[in-house]
């Protein structure tokens, strides 16, 4: 195990986001993303939506003082979950890069050498190391980045809900090569089936954590609910029916204000908000010194990935 260097802040000011160039819908991933809606269409206008929605977050993250790197998406071969980088990459304060595997075919094209040298030359990421997990693809075993982990960095736990895309021996594996305990527990949706990423039932700030509590079984709820309290931080329940309007789909970041200086900021879309109860929203609010709360239609019920998803923490 890895000697930890400092202890890490829960949040980032800088994140990557990559701008579409053939978004769509991913025949590829549908089957195991219950979130994605197919096109009712023969012909649908899913790319410049995308780009409308995308370009209004970035602005919107940036008015808040968070530093967005934006890359340009190659449009050739068609990658149409491109969107959502965070699965296939993460950066981490102690230097390490993180490269992970993915189960669609069509997203491991997503990992580009010429994409991760700009990145590390537009951020000044301090590279140290670098944890490559994406030959676990030859085994069909997959880890989706921080969409099968969703971590809190203080404690240092990785929490993750196994599915098709989350490979219990793969989060193990990460664990011990990043230093975090590991909290395993099962997720399933009202079908039964398992939740397709840990992100969209689970999110976790420095002072509040949201999770969809009624999809964990009785055995994994009570010590997973009493371990997210831990530090004394806000655990808001949340239901099945809200983790479809991607209420847990949410990200904590960091901005420096002239005012406030260091200031935490809470990222959703508009359909997450619109589902969250008042009593729910306005503990949240207490939580975080400021919201960006972003139209994401047309990429959540498409791609089946919100907020969150678009964002890939850069950790120096």
């Amino acid at each position: 195990m890895r000697p930890v260097s400092r202890i890490p802040p829960q949040s980032t000011d800088s994140v990557f986001m990559l701008r579409p160039s053939r978004f769509g819908f991913n025949a590829q991933t549908a089957q195991s993303n219950a979130f994605q809606s197919a096109p009712t269409q023969q012909v649908t206008d899913d790319q410049s939506q995308a780009l409308v929605e995308f370009d209004s977050f970035v602005r919107q993250l940036r008015a808040e003082g968070v530093n967005v790197l934006v890359a340009a998406d190659d449009p050739v071969p068609p990658r149409p979950d491109a969107i959502f980088p965070n699965n296939w990459i993460s950066f981490h304060n102690d230097g390490t890069m993180v490269l992970y595997p993915m189960l669609a075919a069509n997203r491991r094209i997503e990992r580009r050498c010429e994409l991760i040298d700009w990145l590390l030359q537009q951020s000044g990421f301090p590279l140290r190391r670098t944890l490559d997990l994406s030959g676990s693809e030859k085994d069909n075993t997959f880890l989706e980045g921080t969409g099968s982990l969703v971590l809190d960095h203080v404690g240092r736990i990785a929490y993750a809900a196994p599915s098709s895309r989350t490979d219990p021996v793969l989060v193990r594996r990460w664990c011990d090569e990043m230093a975090y305990d590991c909290e395993l527990f099962t997720a399933t949706d009202a079908s039964g089936a398992p939740y397709y990423h840990t992100n969209v039932i689970l999110s976790i700030g420095t002072r509040f954590a949201v999770i969809v509590a009624e999809a964990l079984p009785s055995q994994d709820r009570e010590r997973v609910l009493a371990r997210l309290a831990t530090n004394g931080r806000e655990v808001i329940a949340l239901s099945r029916v809200q983790a479809t309007e991607f209420c847990a789909n949410i990200l904590q970041l960091s901005a420096w204000d002239e005012a406030l200086g260091d200031c935490t900021v809470l990222a959703m879309s508009r359909r997450a908000r619109a589902a969250f109860a008042h009593e729910q929203f306005a503990r949240l609010e207490r939580s975080v010194d400021a919201m960006v709360i972003a139209p994401l239609e047309r990429i959540e019920n498409v791609g089946g990935g919100g907020a969150r998803c678009m964002l890939a923490e850069i950790f120096r």
